[in-house]
């Protein structure tokens, strides 16, 4: 199958843009997170929600809830943020070559900005790359929601028409499951890529099919040299 050529790409952080250079470390976090996505899943069952339900966008109380996986980072955040991730290999090829190609992007984060997400952009130099960023204290329901996406797109310096193409990066089952779960609310087709094993197993689960996953972004990039040729 031919992939259409992006006209907004989306990125998740950990594990997608960054890595842990403790992937133990961050094994267990993603586990954390995924814990705290079920209890309130469940809660969410218990008032006849569904995973598809309406988009919460924005905080309409102001208030900025902190789960138990964010409040671990801050912990264990002993060290600055350049001692525990670093950037994936060929991820700045590829960023390069969107913004050489005019191509709006975001980052989207189920981690916290403050104290962590935002010291990531700035300490390797990543804010210049994308228009938009969503972290955990921007919305109220995180991935897999389709929150985050939604609430990226809305900020982004034009709004998409049936004409866009959205690509979307993520590492684990619940990137895709929000790109997914974001289809029902755009204008537009959004594409789920797995940057992973665990987001590659979603990717065949639904039948979304191979080219959807990138095992590494040199790969990736040659792909898209010749898409914008």
């Amino acid at each position: 199958m031919t992939l259409q050529k992006p006209t907004i790409v989306l990125f998740d952080m950990d594990g997608t843009t960054v890595r842990h250079l403790n992937p133990a470390l961050l094994g267990v976090l993603e586990r954390m997170d995924d814990g705290a996505h079920k209890i309130a899943a469940f809660f969410s069952r218990v008032a006849k929600r569904k995973i598809n339900a309406p988009p919460l966008v924005g905080f309409q109380d102001g208030k900025r809830k902190k789960l138990l996986v964010h409040r671990a980072i801050h912990k264990i955040r002993r060290k600055e943020v350049g001692e525990i991730v670093e950037p994936c290999p060929g991820i700045y090829d590829i960023l390069n070559l969107l913004k050489t190609n005019k191509i709006p992007m975001g980052l989207i984060s189920n981690g916290l900005g403050k104290g962590y997400g935002h010291d990531i952009l700035k300490t390797f130099d990543l804010e210049q790359y994308y228009d938009v960023t969503v972290f955990r204290e921007d919305i109220r329901r995180s991935k897999p929601y389709p929150d985050p996406i939604l609430q990226a797109i809305e900020l982004l310096p034009r709004k998409p028409d049936a004409n866009d193409v959205i690509w979307y990066f993520g590492d684990r089952r619940k990137d895709v499951l929000a790109a997914l779960a974001a289809r029902d609310y755009l204008p537009c087709p959004i594409l789920p890529f797995a940057y992973n094993l665990n987001a590659a197993m979603s990717i065949l689960e639904h039948n979304i099919g191979v080219e959807h996953i990138i095992m590494a972004w040199p790969d990736l990039h040659v792909r898209l040299e010749q898409m914008f040729k």
